[in-house]
């Protein structure tokens, strides 16, 4: 195993001394906060180098490497939508950087390219995305990104000639949009990155042809950061959500006729509750978790005295409605129960038509379709086998595979199987163990573990290029299905929601001393992953019990759990995490915080704490403050090391090369500390 030869770069302490609900709060490292000082942009330059130096040295890196390659560098496609007998979709090919976007005319019809984003001339860090299609087949707008930023820039393509036109919208996030029935304008809500009013909340209607200065607002909701609009539409009718975060989250719906010239009308207001809205022509139908927390299917009723009917169309049942889309005159459903997904037909009237069943450990997500096909778009994977897109006629039934990811990895040498361990309060939380067949029924196997444990989002069997080539190397994966997700409803979710965290992070630790347990695996021989809200959980699992782990590989997380809100839009996640501004918030976040858990002369696993420049959703001042703070603070000498990227952010768009190395890196850290070089 190597050794780190040197001391990491020598952070200076700044303390910044806060009171907070009459409880003192040191912070030391505030000013890395500034991504863009001087002295920061140094203190990053110095972390790389450190972080090269140990990575660069890890023998058998061109091996791991070649075969990341091989993993990586196959054909995709995704963002798949049809327009009559059109379908428009993306695809990268081998040896791409980026993917471009493809027309086929005709699902047998030869791939026509669209979009290059090399073409562009702007490098590799260049990505594009289709986002919409006009009615009539004559538009699509599609979505521009420069590496992993959450903003982008929106541009207008006129398919027939293969121009992008000046009918542009700036970078920044859009909230919504549509095409006018006639396709001649659009409408949309546009949040611009770099404006004067960056709160002024307003729905544009924009003639194609005409200069932007010349869009006229048709719906202005608030000028408050802490309002966000939305819009939508049917082919009759232009939709206007309007949500307030406050204490909870409330929301308004607005609606307005194409060719009214009178401003919005309310549809609903105040509401507390899920109202997804389905349109028709005709009629309104939405999903809504009012009195069924399960959710359940209504068809909205205008009454003559102005009152609104509700009738249920499909009444809640023991599965979940994760979504569900109207195609022509059926009704799809997408459950998910227990981890077991399925897609139900059913016609206008609630009665059931017919289904699509995930097969054994395999994971169905509905891809979407459009209003006036009678088709869907869906797919399938799972731990051993890489995704898989089908579309589905909903009047016979029939499927045909559209494209499937041909990934070297021999998926039957592997087997997968669910147990049940104990939490701290006594729940079962089930587990699912994947490897190969001997590593499954042996013992003290190197192990590499996730989960996510929050904003309801279910740990499904899924491909992960990490996974396999770990699997591969002789390690056993273990994925257990912690509280804080929606594997088993609202009641797992709100088991490890705000306040209740720590249930989380107590079905994590619970797996992880499991594992150690019963054998599967040992001390030392134990690393986790994870990213985003999963980074979170890895940093609050390595700060809470390091004994337990040899290696952290913590992605894109937030740490800083005391002052999270105060950065990009973190804030709207209150309902979610809680902030330090209520004082029960407050008492909850310290505890966990694990920027504030770690303690100076604690030994700590080796970690490695990825972030970017480019992320606008968990700042990467998570990542600077939590390194300089477990280097200051560890006794070990193991690797603490920050793999820190200009480009990246927390969209996963870097180009092919950019993602072998990042790979490689993590992969090669996993390998060395687990020992799995040979």
């Amino acid at each position: 195993m190597l050794h780190i030869m040197s001391a990491p770069p020598h952070t200076p302490v700044e303390a910044v001394t806060e009171v907070l609900h009459g409880v003192p709060v040191t912070d030391p490292y505030r000013w890395l906060e500034d991504q863009g000082s001087p002295r920061t942009r140094e203190w990053i330059r110095a972390q790389t180098e450190f972080a090269r130096t140990y990575l660069d040295s890890i023998p058998g890196r061109e091996c791991i490497r070649a075969r990341v390659r091989e993993l990586l560098d196959v054909e995709t496609y995704d963002s798949i939508q049809s327009v009559g007998e059109r379908y428009f979709f993306r695809k990268r090919r081998e040896r791409q950087e980026q993917p471009s976007i493809y027309m086929r005319d005709g699902a047998d019809g030869e791939d026509e390219l669209l979009v290059d984003p090399a073409e562009r001339g702007t490098g590799k860090f260049t990505a594009v995305r289709p986002l919409l299609v006009s009615p009539d087949g004559r538009f699509l707008l599609y979505e521009v990104k420069e590496g992993g930023e959450r903003t982008a820039t929106f541009a207008l393509l006129d398919i027939e000639s293969r121009r992008t036109l000046p009918d542009s919208l700036p970078r920044g996030y859009l909230r919504g949009f549509t095409f006018a029935p006639d396709c001649r304008s659009f409408y949309y809500v546009h949040e611009a990155k770099d404006t004067e009013r960056p709160n002024y909340r307003a729905a544009y209607q924009h003639i194609i042809g005409t200069r932007p200065t010349d869009d006229r607002e048709i719906f202005f909701a608030g000028d408050d950061k802490r309002l966000r609009l939305g819009l939508t539409s049917d082919r009759r009718r232009l939709f206007f959500f309007v949500y307030r975060y406050l204490d909870k989250t409330f929301t308004d719906i607005y609606l307005k006729s194409f060719d009214s010239v009178q401003s919005p009308e309310p549809f609903v207001r105040g509401i507390d509750y899920l109202l997804c809205l389905l349109p028709t022509d005709d009629d309104i139908f939405a999903i809504t978790d009012k009195g069924a927390p399960n959710r359940r299917i209504v068809k909205i009723c205008s009454c003559e005295n102005g009152n609104i009917e509700w009738n249920d169309v499909i009444a809640e049942s023991d599965s979940r409605i994760e979504t569900a889309l109207i195609i022509g005159n059926r009704i799809v459903v997408f459950y998910a129960k227990a981890m077991i997904q399925q897609l139900i037909i059913f016609d206008l009237l609630g009665r059931r038509i017919s289904e699509i069943n995930a097969a054994g450990e395999q994971t169905l997500r509905m891809n979407g379709g459009s209003y006036e096909s009678d088709e869907i778009f869906f797919e399938t994977e799972s731990f051993t086998e890489p995704t898989s897109v089908y579309r589905c006629s909903l009047q016979n039934n029939r499927r045909a595979l559209w494209s499937k990811k041909r990934c070297s990895f021999d998926s039957t040498e592997y087997a997968s199987s669910q147990i049940f361990y104990t939490s701290n309060d006594g729940m079962q939380i089930p587990m699912y163990l994947v490897g190969r067949r001997g590593v499954l029924n042996g013992a003290g196997n190197p192990t590499v573990m996730t989960s996510y444990g929050g904003y309801g989002v279910s740990m499904t069997p899924q491909f992960s290029i990490l996974v396999a080539f770990m699997m591969e190397r002789g390690c056993l994966f273990a994925l257990p299905n912690i509280r804080g997700g929606s594997e088993f409803g609202d009641e797992w979710h709100n088991a490890a929601k705000r306040r209740n965290r720590q249930t989380a992070y107590d079905d994590f630790l619970c797996a992880a001393k499991w594992l150690i347990e019963t054998g599967h695996t040992a001390r030392g021989k134990l690393a986790i992953f994870g990213g985003s809200n999963s980074g979170l959980l890895v940093g609050a699992a390595l700060t809470q019990r390091p004994d337990l782990f040899a290696a952290v590989v913590c992605m894109v997380p937030l740490l800083d759990m005391l002052r999270y809100h105060l950065f990009d839009n973190a804030h709207l996640w209150k309902e979610e995490l809680g902030t330090a501004e209520d004082p029960d918030d407050f008492a909850a976040l310290k505890q966990y915080s694990p920027y504030h858990r770690v303690r100076d002369g604690m030994a700590y696993p080796a970690t490695m704490i990825i972030s970017g420049d480019s992320d606008q959703n968990c700042n990467s001042l998570h990542a600077r403050k939590m390194i300089a703070r477990l280097q200051a603070a560890d006794v070990s000498g193991r690797p603490i090391i920050l793999d820190y990227s200009t480009f990246r952010g927390h969209s996963p768009v870097l180009p092919l090369s950019e993602r072998i190395d990042a790979l490689t890196d993590r992969l090669a850290f996993l390998c060395e500390r687990l020992q799995l070089l040979a």
